[in-house]
């Protein structure tokens, strides 16, 4: 499987990624979302720790994936119960 060697710049560091091409973009994107995170935090709280505005960030993207995990499973559930209804009426139609 092919690879690329990219270097992604989260705050104050470069990180080497081996990455596959069709990735690239998500990663790059990734990276600039975090970085406007600690931007954001940085100015709105003052903190000029790095670790303090990663573990900020690090908080804030698991809560959004958390909340993100819920939508899901209750539009998975909604799906569900709707295809079990379209079912039932195929079922009475035939």
């Amino acid at each position: 499987m092919e690879t690329l060697a990219i270097r992604v710049k989260i705050g104050e560091r470069e990180y080497p990624m081996r990455v596959k091409p069709e990735d690239e973009a998500k990663i790059r994107h990734a990276g600039k979302l975090i970085n406007e995170k600690l931007r954001k935090y940085k100015a709105e709280f003052g903190l000029d720790d790095f670790q303090d505005l990663l573990a900020m960030v690090a908080f804030d993207c698991m809560v959004e994936s958390l909340e993100t995990n819920e939508v899901n499973a209750e539009d998975s559930e909604h799906v569900r119960k709707s295809l079990s209804h379209i079912s039932a009426l195929l079922t009475k139609a035939v």
